[in-house]
This record gives C-alpha cells, structure tokens and sequence, in this order.
C-alpha cells in the first residue's frame, strides 16, 4: 500500500503540473544558454583572482577621472561606470590592473529578456508568478516522489546505483536518466521554490545599512588610496560593487558592496566607518538566483539545460509507462465462477501481464474458460480446476502493489474443490530477494489443504522468453492443454536436437523398477549437473525431461519404469551402441554452487539422478550429507556401490536413507527431523539445501524448512531460496 500510495502521488503530482512543467523546462534550455553566450565573451582579466582594491582603484580612478562606481557581474567581467573626458556616459569593461578597456557594456538580449519574462510570470504579472512557483513547488514533491520509487525499486541507498532491470525503453531510461539528473532537478526546484516564496514576501530579504555618525568622522591623518588596509586585504574577486564618493567631502564615502557584507570607508583615512553582515535569507537569495541560472559558471548552466531537457523526457517517459499500464486493463471472455483455469498476476509495472496474456489467448484459443485478474481479486472460484499465479517481487522482497492483500484473501477464501496450482515467478538475479514473493506465494499454496502443486515453481530471470516459454511447454505436458507461443518475443525458439550415444544402461526387468542409462553426446556440448534432457520418444512435439548427473563426460539419468510411460519405455528399450536424438538444456537454477561449504541434498527415488553428478565433483572441504527415501533396500541396491565409494573418498560427509516399506518404515522428511540444527547451521553458514524428486516429497520438506527457518533462524523459507540457498526441481 506504501508503495503504491507515493506512486500514485508521484503520477498525480506529474498529472496535475506537466503542461507548466513543460513550459518551464522549455524556456530553462533556452535561458541556459544565456550565462554560456556571455561566458565565452573575452570581457575577464587574466588578473581578476589575483589583485586587490588597493592596486585597481588608484589605476582606474587616474584613468578614468569621471568614474562613479564599479561593479562585478557573475562573470566575473568588471565594469567601469562613470562618465568620459567628453562627460559623455562611460560603461565599459576593463582590465583591473592595467584599465586597458576590454569591450563596451551593451543593450540586455531582447529575446533572453523576453523569454525571462515568459519563463518566471508566464506574461501574467503575480498571479504568472505564483502559477510558476507553485510549479516548481510541486517538481520538489514529484522529485522526492520519485527518489522514494527509486529507493524501493532498487533495494535501499546501497543500490541506488546498481543495475536496473530493464523493462522496455520508457521506464528503463525514466529510472537511468531520473539518478544521473536528480540532483540538479531537485536544486532547479529548491531553488525556485525559494525565489518564488522571496517575491511574494515569506522570507524577508531587506537590508538596512547601518547609520552613520558624521559628527564622529575624522578628517586625518590623510592616506593614499593604495594604503588603505581594507583595500589591501580584499581581492577583486571578493567585490560586488564599490561607489565611489561623489565629493572630496569627509561625509562622503567609498560604500563597498561584498559577497557577505556591506561596509562604508573614509575616503581620507581609510577608515572602516561601518560594517553590515548580510542577513542569512539575502545571501541564501543570492546563492539561488545563481543555482538557478547557472550564470556563475558556463559548466553549471549547460547541466542545467541538460537537466531541463531531462524533465521534459521524464513526462512523455512517464506518461508512456502510465498509458503502457493502463493497456493491460483485463479483458475477460468468461465470468470467474465459470472458468476452468484462473491466472493470477503480481506485477508492478505491468510487463508480467504480458506473460499472463499470452497463457491467457491461447487456453481460450485452445477451446478453455480462463479467467485472468490480479492477486488482490482473489476470491472463491466455484469452477476453477487449475490455478496459474504469475507474479514478481518489488522492494526489499515484498508483494507488488496488486498482490499485497493476497495472503489475506487465500485465508478469506478456501477452495471447496480440489485445484491444481503453478506459480511462476519473475524477477533478475542483480537482485539479492529473487522471486522472493513468488517463493512465498507458492509455500503459502502448497500449505492449502485443498490445492496440489501441478509443477514445482518456475523462476524467469530477466524476463527470459527462453525460461518462461520452458514453463509454457512443461505446464502444457502437465496440464494435458496445448500451448503454442507463436508471437513476439515470446515464441519459442527452435531447440537444436543433436544425437547421443547409448554408453550403457542396467537392466530392468519389471515396471515400478528404476534403471540408470548413460549417454554421450556425439557434439561436444557443455552441460552441468542439474541441467535437464529432453527426448522425443514418439518423435513428435510431445516432450519428456530428466534431471541428468554429470559423471565425467557422460550424461546419467536415473529413470522409473511406468507401465505405458512414453518417456520411461522408450529408454528402457534402449542398448549400448543405440544413438537417439535429445535437446540439453540449461538449468543454472538447480547447479551446484562452487566452493559452497556445506549442502544437504534430499531426493526421494529417481530424483537422486543430479546428486550423483554433484557428489562426484564435491571437494573434500564441503560438508555435505545426502537423504534420500526408497521403498525398500533393494530400490536402493542401484546406487548403493556409487555412494559408498564418495563415502571413502570423503566427498559425502553423511549418507541417511529412509525406507518407507521397510524397517522403521519412515520418509525422509522424519530424518530431516532429527536433523533440525543441521539444517539451520547449512543456511547460516551460507551452504545450501536442494531438493529433488516427487511434489509430495517437497511438500512435506518445505513445511518442515519453514519450520526450521521460523523458529531457529528468525526467517521465512522464502528468504532463504531468493537467496538461492534452498534450490528445488520436484515433478
């Protein structure tokens, strides 16, 4: 709800203030180049940091006998003003130690001065001024809005600057160009705020010299003007302007204008007669005015008119990405108690919505009732048979803001019937919460006594059409409905078969049996343990994966005989020498981190397939135990020689394994039981915990972690696996 209260305010902010901000921001570029076209002018002395009143004033008053006073602009050009020999009117720029004129002071730039006028009162007098305040009162409010957006998405001030996931070009380049541009917006918008709120009286600028007693004045010792020691100790830079003294007069005086303060001298004795510090709203006035046009420095104002252009990208930005959300408005062909399947969508900015859709199109296409909406609209579905929860994660690990109220509304509305659930979670791996919601959306349903998992949760990285459409395909196969993502980015592409060889493959004589087979892959081929086969036994669409082991250079799986199982008869029919074509695929989600110092890894049955692989490559300095369920001994015959051998070896610290049809007749789930500190010291020493085999199986091991991770470690499950410490790949 936070998160989406200053979203909206943000969007409001920008809504209500954007045809001024725009206008503002317009007239801001062109008035940048204003303090540029002035710099480059060849009006500054090479001597200007370097001398002082008492080397300038008795050069420029010999030289120019009729002066009256001399100023310094935010150039930094001194000006002479006065009158000549001719008592003409003299404004000229000079060179301080030499009075070497340097160009003529001419007429202000009529188009600058009219854009001025447009820029600070729109042409409308106060009523133009208090419009163009109020603006840039509200561009300080759209500016801290915005930081706030920021500092969710990217995970608090340590990550400002890190890596944005990129959703497309508006809000991609809305985000990059809002951090490398929010410190002079924000000063632009101070700045003006402040300028604003000085005109219409509400901080009291006023100055009043302080008076002065002539009757104290003294008319001697005289002193020459190059002895006079404030005008030794203060620098031309230091000036604003000085007036001279109209008269030879003692009552009349040099009044010195500073960048601090304001003092009169004696014109005779060099004497500091008075000394007024500027009050702190005058100079903060100053310091604005020259924040806010960049007429100090040329390098400042082009930031300034970089940071105007800015603004101006930041509306149409923002309203692209407004008008991209407002496109994913939900368009439903059947009502929710009539659909078979409902999809369910998390999204912050709307791209998940993109995925949904594309499920959504084609279960209709394909003859289905699907009905599609947020997980806040959660409710009792009196028809549903499947439930697909597509969701990511914002901020620190949290809901997005249209799935914050879900967890309230599973509890508030049980399903009467048994449903089928799938969840996929998107997010990117620059992140430390990956997929954290989606982690805890698809505990909290595995928790519903009414709900059975279809597949095990699936993780997008990056919005990987890759990763998502391999979801499409598994959730298909599963889901017995058939999906074609034939458009856009999301079709899939062409996975590249190539031929493996049959090394060797144990025998198999009754269904209900396990059997392991070897390959090799013909091409040479990179692959991990963990990563998936696919084979096509019928040689058509239909799909069939395996978990493999890696030993050596061999493909293993490890692989139960169904009766009539397509994928399980095809390979147990198989020998030595036969070659078949195969699809590797990649899956890092479930690897085997390098150098991790401890591992659990538990399977029930053929899902020990992948730890074979990993134990093989074990370093002696892992700590790792393997539990693993069987139904009887002779089940665990087939791997038995192997995982003694890593035994001896020292790469498997600790091998525990639970017969449900035997002996104590127990699961794995109650020696993990026995083994609670185990596995809270494996998470706290950053080790890792993967599991791999039947749902059921997983089911029952992630209520036990959460139990674990609750009550001894302070933390949710899903904490741990957005970490990537708790990786699953069940079936």
């Amino acid at each position: 709800m936070t998160i989406s209260i200053w979203r909206y305010s943000h969007l409001a902010l920008a809504v209500s203030s954007f045809l001024f901000l725009a206008l503002a921001s317009l007239t801001g570029i062109i008035l940048a180049f204003q303090p540029i076209s002035e710099k480059i002018q060849p009006y500054r002395s090479e001597n200007f940091d370097q001398a002082d009143l008492s080397q300038v004033l008795p050069v420029l008053r010999s030289k120019y006998p009729g002066i009256t006073d001399i100023s310094v602009d935010a150039n930094e050009f001194i000006l002479v003003n006065g009158s000549d020999e001719k008592g003409e009117k003299l404004s000229v720029y000079v060179d301080p130690l030499t009075g070497k004129i340097l160009g003529t002071a001419g007429e202000k730039n009529e188009f600058f001065e009219w854009v001025t006028g447009l820029h600070r009162s729109l042409f409308l007098h106060e009523a133009g001024r208090f419009v163009v305040g109020l603006t840039a009162f509200l561009l300080v409010l759209i500016t801290i809005s915005g930081i706030i957006l920021i500092l969710q998405r990217q995970r608090g001030v340590k990550r400002f600057f890190a890596k944005i996931q990129r959703d497309h070009f508006a809000q991609y380049y809305h985000v990059v160009t809002g951090r490398l541009s929010l410190i002079p917006i924000l000063i632009l918008a101070l700045t003006g705020t402040f300028l604003s709120l000085e005109r219409f009286g509400l901080f009291n600028t006023t100055f009043k010299s302080q008076e002065i007693d002539f009757d104290a004045l003294k008319s001697g010792p005289p002193a020459n003007i190059s002895d006079f020691a404030i005008f030794k100790k203060t620098k031309v830079s230091q000036l604003q302007s000085i007036e001279f003294p109209f008269s030879q007069d003692v009552e009349d005086f040099y009044t010195l204008k500073l960048k601090d303060r304001e003092l009169t001298v004696n014109q005779i004795t060099g004497e500091v007669i008075t000394q007024t510090a500027y009050p702190l709203p005058l100079i903060i006035s100053k310091l604005s005015l020259n924040l806010h046009t960049g007429r100090a420095d040329g390098i400042w104002a082009a930031v300034l008119a970089l940071a105007s252009a800015n603004i101006l990208f930041f509306i149409y930005s923002g309203f692209t990405i407004t008008l991209r959300r407002r496109s994913n408005r939900i368009k439903n062909k059947f009502k929710a108690d009539q659909s078979e399947f409902i999809i369910l969508v998390g999204s912050e900015n709307g791209s998940t919505f993109y995925f949904a859709s594309a499920i959504h199109q084609q279960l209709i296409a394909a003859g289905k009732t699907a009905y599609l909406t947020e997980l806040n609209s959660y409710t009792h579905y009196a028809a549903a048979k499947h439930i697909i929860v597509m969701t990511a994660t914002y901020g620190l690990g949290d809901a997005p803001t249209n799935a914050a109220g879900f967890q309230a509304k599973l509890i508030k509305y049980p399903q009467t019937g048994p449903i089928d659930f799938s969840v996929v979670g998107f997010g990117s791996h620059a992140y430390p919460d990956f997929c954290k919601f989606a982690f805890e959306v698809n505990n909290l349903l595995a928790q519903q006594p009414w709900a059975s998992p279809l597949l095990e949760i699936y993780t997008v990285n990056d919005k990987s059409p890759e990763q998502f459409n391999q979801w499409a395909a598994d959730w298909s196969q599963h889901a017995e409905v058939p999906t074609t993502l034939s458009a856009g980015p999301l079709k899939p592409r062409q996975q590249r078969k190539q031929p493996m060889l049959v090394m060797n493959t144990t025998q198999v004589h009754s269904n209900g049996e396990a059997f392991l087979i070897r390959f090799r892959p013909k091409r040479r081929q990179k692959f991990s343990s963990g990563d998936l086969l696919a084979i096509y036994p019928a040689a058509d669409h239909r799909e069939r994966l395996y978990s493999i082991g890696k030993i050596g250079k061999e493909i293993q799986l490890s692989v139960k005989l169904h009766a009539n199982g397509l994928g399980s008869t095809y390979l147990a029919r198989l020998k030595a020498g036969d070659s078949i074509q195969a699809c590797l695929l990649q899956n890092p989600d479930f690897h085997l981190p390098p150098n991790v110092p401890a591992v659990l890894m538990i399977c029930n049955g053929t899902g020990i397939a992948p730890f074979l692989g990993m134990i093989d490559q074990l370093s002696p300095k892992t700590n790792a135990h393997l539990y693993c369920g069987f139904r009887g001994e002779a089940s665990f015959q087939l791997y038995k020689q192997a995982l003694e051998e890593s035994r001896t070896s020292n790469k498997l610290n600790g091998l525990h394994i639970a017969y449900s049809r035997e002996g104590r007749k127990e699961y794995v789930k109650d020696m993990l039981e026995r083994d609670r500190s185990l596995i809270a010291d494996v998470l706290v020493s950053k080790g890792v915990i993967m599991l791999c085999g039947s749902l059921s199986m997983q089911n029952n091991v992630s209520t036990l972690l959460e139990q674990v991770c609750q009550n001894q470690l302070g933390k949710s499950l899903s904490y741990y696996q957005s970490r990537s410490q708790v990786l699953m790949d069940c079936y």
